[in-house]
């Protein structure tokens, strides 16, 4: 059983039992004498009381409880030592064949269950013909313990029967009985199918991504990685994987360039959970790479003649298992540049759910998206934490109204949104709205107040219709003084040495 985190498998956690068999004196046999010498008397002991959580007459799903009956009814500890012991024992049975542990989550209670499905015993013949099984009875037992007991289960044949000829005497089903294929029974029909699919989903519980496989990502991942071991966990973890595809539609990412990426050191914890904020800022990084080396080869391809682009590969067809709806009281309208591509719905679906790339593809449809542009939006999802949805609705806020596009002014508006709380694409379309609403208040107040300054004939300047400057009164020039006599500046030059004495 992997379970990497305790927190995750206690007691407190339901449980279901599964099997579709009963066991015989035969098995009770093959299990004490074969399987408890390699799992252990304990191990055993879990598989026969998972085995009796249903009557022995009976096969199907046991009623679902509380591991604390198994817990008490093996007098297991409670508390993380006793989940450890408990898990060991599974582990045991899982890897001989006799078990399969499941988690399934149950919507109704929002919370995990435990499917325990157990397998019957392999008959003598089988469990000898298993080479290592075999051999890991050799190991426990010895070489001639394994001797006896193959020669206690499986009596030999007489030396006179080995030289006879056999001829098969046994009549076939169609030669005795005759079934009537006329009629067909509808009912019996659907419950032939509903049983047939039930166990085909028991079986093989596969799960089925948009995007890349865990079977290409591990065919493609190197042996000797460190992070070899938390990749292999992903084929248990679908939330992981689809994770991984969504990162990989958003930057167009190829399966080599996952695998890559994967390797990375510290692209997982310690308990094996990826990442998301490491992954994407390098994820970025190889998809501004492979768009500079887009853009140079487009050059140089368009000026040799004869030559077309040879750009025609195909693109990750990612899902990140965010088809969230939008209700309809949240619509935006569709900008000029979507009308008859699609309709409201879609477009609001497309803001909701889709990648930020998707958009700025569309409007910048003439040429590549610019990097200063790239280079902002990637700043403000990993640095700051906005999410897909929120970009989405202030890419179309700027194009609806025929913002700037600068990094200077996207940056004020985000510090805005993150100053509101604005987390959610709710959350977005009422500030978006907001916004709009009070520029159209503000130009409204604006043509009324140029409209009340051209009618009056004066026109105020600076802020509030305030002088910026004081009026400063102007002292007039005097008239010129009449010519002085000889004897008034005499009077005024003895008036002056006068003084000059005194000094």
């Amino acid at each position: 059983m992997r379970i990497t985190n305790m927190l995750h498998f206690s007691e407190y956690h339901r449980f279901v039992v599964n099997r579709d068999f009963a066991l015989s004196s035969l098995d009770y046999k093959v299990l004490t004498s074969m399987y408890q010498p390699m799992v252990g008397a304990f191990a055993l002991s879990v598989y026969y009381t998972l085995y009796h959580q249903l009557p022995a007459d009976q096969v199907g799903f046991s009623p679902i409880e509380q591991q604390r009956k198994l817990f008490l009814t093996m007098e297991i500890e409670g508390g993380e030592r006793g989940r450890k012991w408990f898990i060991e024992q599974t582990s045991k049975l899982e890897a001989v064949g006799l078990l399969r542990t499941s988690r399934r989550f149950a919507a109704a209670s929002e919370d995990y269950l435990y499917e325990y499905q157990l397998f019957e015993p392999l008959t003598p013949g089988e469990f000898f013909k298993n080479h290592h099984l075999t051999l890991l009875l050799r190991d426990k037992v010895g070489k001639y313990a394994v001797f006896a007991l193959r020669d206690e289960f499986m009596l030999p044949e007489a030396d006179e029967l080995k030289q006879a000829n056999a001829e098969n005497l046994s009549v076939p089903f169609y030669e005795l009985f005759r079934l009537n294929t006329q009629v067909v029974d509808q009912e019996l029909e659907q419950a032939f199918f509903e049983s047939a699919a039930a166990t085909t989903d028991q079986t093989k519980p596969e799960v089925t991504y948009k995007g890349f496989t865990y079977a290409e990502i591990i065919m493609h991942f190197p042996r000797e990685s460190f992070n070899r071991e938390y990749v292999e966990r992903l084929k248990y973890e679908p939330e992981q994987m689809a994770t991984i595809n969504f990162v990989a539609k958003k930057y167009s990412l190829y399966l080599t360039d996952i695998c890559r990426l994967l390797d990375e050191d510290g692209v997982f914890d310690e308990a094996g959970t990826l990442a998301l904020e490491l992954l994407q800022h390098k994820a970025n990084q190889v998809f501004r790479q492979d768009k500079k080396r887009t853009e140079d080869r487009v050059r140089w391809m368009a000026k040799l003649p004869g030559k077309a682009d040879a750009e025609g590969e195909e693109k990750v067809e990612g899902a990140g298992s965010k088809d969230k709806p939008v209700e309809m009281e949240f619509y935006l309208d569709v900008p000029d540049l979507f009308q008859g591509e699609c309709n409201q719905h879609q477009y609001n679906y497309i803001l909701r759910n889709e990648p930020y790339m998707f958009l700025l593809e569309k409007i910048f449809s003439k040429g590549t998206v610019p990097d200063g542009l790239l280079d902002t939006l990637a700043k403000v999802e990993l640095n700051y934490g906005l999410h897909e949805e929120v970009i989405n609705v202030l890419i179309h806020y700027i194009y609806v109204t025929k913002r700037s596009w600068s990094k200077k002014y996207m940056e004020a508006i985000v510090t805005d949104m993150l100053g509101k709380q604005v987390g959610s694409f709710e959350q977005a379309v009422r500030y978006v709205r907001e916004q709009m609403a009070y520029s159209e208040k503000k130009t409204a107040q604006g043509t009324q107040g140029a409209y009340r300054g051209g009618s009056g004939g004066t026109a105020k300047s600076g802020r509030g219709g305030a002088r910026q400057k004081p009026l400063i009164p102007i002292v007039p020039d005097s008239a010129p003084s009449k010519p002085r006599s000889d004897e008034e500046r005499e009077a005024l030059r003895r008036k002056a040495q006068q003084l000059d004495g005194q000094r």
